[in-house]
């Protein structure tokens, strides 16, 4: 259940929803490996969930539902020379920026996901690892998808490309930096606005059979270009961490992410996909806090539920340029909230880093557990990162 007030409308909203409905699965045998997920928010989230300040796809105001495919790769993985090296091909998350934040310790997404992650793209790609060096190069289609059951233009694969660069200097602490050049990304058929974009993240993580401490810094950018011109810039900031002890997690979040605005459709939460020129109206400044709390986790078997809050503080203002976009004649405020609160079900395990594929997948130390798949006929030993049982988001 999400309250905002005030919202797009003018005035507070309350909905509730099945949100981050997935089916994840991976797996080896051999030299194969495959790992995918199978989202399911275009049958609960047709119409958007409430996220003041969200954007993308169409949506404004409200988080718009994924590709039903959010993962499907198949890869393998080689040492040679002293190296670590994999491939893995499909429908994924191209290497750049941070973890998608389906995967880390609030239920809201941040406004930055299309400027902090690229994901759902048809995509190669290739990572090396040498000590705690890590390099990828991924290539991929720039297009986005139109809707959850869109399939892409494969006749697009290839134009666009991204490199992330990742450093293990000690347990539990990764600092990377990524840079994309993305090709009309909000017009399927190309000649859309091109897309530079760069990325920093510092990222702790450290765990034990009872805690989980967490924090991640993170900076992204991107340039829209217009035949090679600079159109907009968008630059977001975004600084969250994350405690947990007896079960209990508590975690909180600062953000200042600009966000492009467009005109409104006669639904006030859609704007013109593909977007047009003519709809611009201006960039907009959003700085939000948030803050969460879930209890512990009730277990049944392979099954938990855990109960959450969470509270977020919403402030607008203009961006540069700020155009004719009014957040006042918008939602009648320029300071707003968001209050969340409902229920995590989880039944087995997660892929705990999404967007990470092969040797690009960190081994945690400094406490970190694995979790190891059960043995069973012609099939070698994967392992994943985890948070200890009763941290477990």
């Amino acid at each position: 259940m999400t309250r905002a007030d005030p919202t797009a409308t003018k005035s507070s909203l309350t909905e509730g929803y099945l949100s981050q409905p997935a089916i994840m699965a991976h797996g080896a045998f051999d030299w194969f490996q495959f790992r995918g997920t199978l989202n399911l928010e275009g049958l609960t989230l047709k119409r958007g969930e409430l996220s003041t300040g969200a954007y993308g796809e169409g949506y404004v105001d409200r988080r718009h539902p994924h590709a039903y495919i959010h993962e499907a790769l198949i890869g393998a993985e080689h040492s040679f020379a002293g190296l670590q090296g994999s491939v893995f091909a499909g429908r994924g998350f191209a290497p750049f920026g941070s973890d998608d934040p389906m995967v880390r310790p609030f239920e809201k997404f941040p406004v930055n996901h299309h400027l902090a992650q690229v994901l759902e793209r048809v995509v190669t790609i290739a990572a090396i690892r040498k000590g705690p060096v890590i390099g990828e190069f991924g290539v991929f289609g720039g297009d986005e998808p139109t809707s959850p059951s869109a399939s892409p233009n494969f006749s697009r694969f290839g134009d666009s490309w991204s490199t992330r660069v990742t450093l293990l200097p000690f347990g539990g602490v990764e600092l990377s930096g990524s840079l994309a050049n993305i090709i009309s990304p909000e017009v399927r058929s190309g000649h859309g606005l091109d897309q530079r974009k760069s990325s920093v993240v510092a990222r702790f993580n450290r765990e034990t059979t009872t805690s989980w401490r967490y924090a991640m810094l993170e900076y992204a950018h991107t340039g829209e270009r217009d035949q090679g011109e600079l159109a907009n810039k968008l630059s977001s900031i975004l600084g969250e961490v994350g405690y947990c002890a007896n079960g209990v997690i508590v975690a909180g979040r600062v953000e200042r992410t600009d966000r492009p605005e467009e005109e409104q459709l006669a639904d006030p939460f859609r704007t013109p996909r593909p977007e047009v020129d003519l709809s611009n109206l201006g960039i907009s400044r959003w700085t939000t806090v948030s803050g969460s709390i879930s209890s512990p986790a009730m277990t049944v078997g392979w099954g938990s539920m855990r109960p959450f809050v969470e509270v977020a503080r919403v402030a607008v203002g203009h961006g540069t340029p700020a155009g004719i976009f009014n957040p006042e004649f918008r939602y009648g405020a320029t300071r707003m909230w968001m209050l969340s609160a409902g229920i995590r079900l989880r039944a087995g395990s997660m892929h705990d880093r999404m967007g990470r594929y092969g040797v690009a997948l960190p081994s945690m130390e400094g406490g970190n557990e694995t979790m190891s798949m059960p043995d069973m006929p012609g099939m070698s030993h994967t392992s994943m990162t985890h948070a200890p049982a009763k941290c477990a988001l």
